[in-house]
């Protein structure tokens, strides 16, 4: 089962489990992270689940779609390494995955 951690804004991290085929997104709303709102619920409607993927795991997390940067047009301080964590999907390769939430969802 891979592993994601999730450091809030004041720097407390949270490693927690994730399920194969499960997003970024639903796990931390399943283990209560604080900082990932998801109105939408995963739509990609929004971005209140706005993260910032830590560097090294950029290429491994990939680029966001066209629709996904749309979106991202409505995110709070977004970065070159922001993503929605709803469009992320829980694979064996991102065992090990860190990313940062923003100081507040937009």
């Amino acid at each position: 089962m891979p592993k994601i951690t999730f450091i809030d804004f004041s720097g407390t991290a949270r490693t927690v489990d994730a399920e194969n085929g499960a997003t970024v997104m639903e796990t931390a709303l399943r283990n209560n992270i604080p900082g990932i709102e998801a109105e939408c619920g995963g739509a990609c409607a929004c971005a209140t689940c706005h993260v910032y993927v830590e560097e090294a795991w950029r290429a491994t997390v990939g680029e966001p779609s066209p629709m996904e940067e749309d979106m991202l047009d409505f995110g709070y301080d977004v970065r070159p390494n922001s993503r929605l964590s709803c469009q992320i999907k829980v694979s064996d390769a991102l065992d090990g995955l860190v990313v940062r939430t923003p100081e507040k969802q937009a």
